[in-house]
């Protein structure tokens, strides 16, 4: 099935005047040129690829309805009548980190130096978002995440310069252990396929926390390289003869896909409920309804959500005219919240400032959007948002070709937040 990836990287011209790039005590952008650069970086290539492209979707979208007052931007009060922001037309260039912390570096970095870029944003792999979160901070720039789930990133790598939207992994975990101890019992016995990075041992270690209170034994914890090498048969093997009940896979984007199909030709699917705690976007499209229904996960974001908030159906209708055919993913809806969140941190600061506009940020101020009102928590800037709890149609149930899902529950952000003096994040001073 195609999944409409084009693969084109969109630039538009013009430098952005300034001083040096990454003096927190100037304000880019406030000579006279009429333009602000933006550094946009996705994985468009690699294992998190189709993620990335859905990413770039989403991100070029916001842009287009930040410079023309359309769309989402135009119903936030702070942007309403306004097109582009403090006066400035918004421009850009896309990057492919190729699912790569180092590629992301060096993007993320000429970004910074080469077009004075006055915020970066984007990533899909939590190392990779990581990584530039780190370079953001010793440039003093502004970095709005992409996709991440590790704990990590809001938690002991927090940086002061760096602002998640997506829901942790504890967030995650917390939301989904108690619906599933309902739906599956507390006697399972799980074991884990987690990729060997970050995310993968954080979403692996919330899963373990909050199902083992329920009474769920972990037999094992089967860890595979990252990036992999898509043959997951000797992790696979051991998985079939371990004797659990419950399958929690742990791997994104192409490695989700291939380690999933792969397990069904090991038989694993037929006698193990398979959970996916963190489901990516092509994640379903890859493997098919036959081995996606029944199956429970998370979602950042789901287009059904648009039959319950308002501007869900916005942002829904906008994107399917830019992109005809295509329905947005929940990368798409990162990138779009990410932007509008600084955005309408910048038009009440009234400054491009990063300090200024971290200050913003952090008061706290909700900010209602695609899943109602949602803001950052100051102590590790973690947005506290609703967290979709979702299980697999059948194909009899599915409605379109991208309808895999039916939301069996919002937890509230609020209830699922881990406690700030646990996550081990310090923030960096301004």
């Amino acid at each position: 099935m195609s999944l409409n990836r084009d693969r084109f990287l969109r630039t538009t011209a013009g430098a952005v005047a300034g001083l040096a790039a990454g003096a927190a005590d100037l304000q880019p952008g406030s000579a006279a040129d009429d333009t602000v650069f933006l550094g946009l970086c996705c994985p468009l290539t690699g294992s998190y690829g189709a993620d990335g492209e859905d990413l770039r979707k989403g991100y070029l979208l916001a842009i287009d309805d930040l410079n023309n007052g359309t769309g989402v931007m135009g119903q936030i009060p702070s942007l309403r009548g306004k097109k582009g922001l403090l006066g400035k037309r918004i421009v850009y260039k896309v990057a492919d980190t190729e699912t790569n912390p180092n590629t992301a570096v060096q993007h993320a970095t000429e970004f910074i130096t080469q077009n004075k870029a006055i915020m970066v944003t984007g990533g899909v792999a939590s190392s990779e978002v990581i990584a530039m979160a780190k370079v953001a901070q010793q440039q003093k720039v502004l970095f709005m995440t992409g996709a991440s789930g590790s704990n990590d990133t809001t938690g002991i790598d927090c940086q002061r310069y760096s602002f998640r939207s997506q829901c942790d992994a504890y967030m995650v975990a917390k939301a989904i252990a108690p619906i599933l101890g309902k739906a599956l019992g507390t006697k399972r016995k799980a074991i884990y396929l987690t990729p060997d990075y970050s995310y993968g041992h954080s979403l692996t270690g919330s899963m373990r926390e909050f199902t083992e209170k329920l009474g769920w034994t972990t037999v094992a914890d089967v860890v595979a390289p990252f990036p992999s090498p898509g043959d997951f048969s000797s992790y696979l093997t051991n998985i079939a003869n371990s004797g659990a009940d419950t399958f929690v896979n742990i791997e994104f984007g192409n490695d989700g896909v291939a380690s999933t199909k792969q397990a069904a030709q090991f038989g694993i699917l037929p006698k193990m409920k398979l959970v996916v705690p963190n489901v990516s976007t092509y994640f379903p499209d890859g493997v098919g309804a036959e081995l996606m229904a029944g199956v429970y996960g998370t979602q950042e974001w789901y287009f059904s959500l648009a039959d319950r908030y308002p501007l869900s159906k916005r942002f829904l209708d906008d994107f399917e005219k830019m992109y005809p055919g295509v329905v947005p993913r929940w990368t798409a809806h990162i990138a779009y919240s990410q932007l509008a969140m600084w955005a309408d941190a910048v038009t009440r600061a009234k400054t491009f400032r990063a300090p200024d506009v971290i200050a913003t940020l952090e008061a706290g101020k909700p900010l209602t959007l695609m899943l109602g009102p949602v803001h950052y928590r100051a102590g590790d800037h973690q947005l506290v948002r609703p967290v979709p709890v979702v299980i697999g149609k059948s194909a009899a149930q599915m409605k379109n070709r991208a309808d895999f899902f039916q939301v069996v529950e919002i937890v509230p952000g609020e209830d699922v937040m881990q406690p700030l003096a646990t996550t081990s994040c310090t923030l960096p001073p301004v």
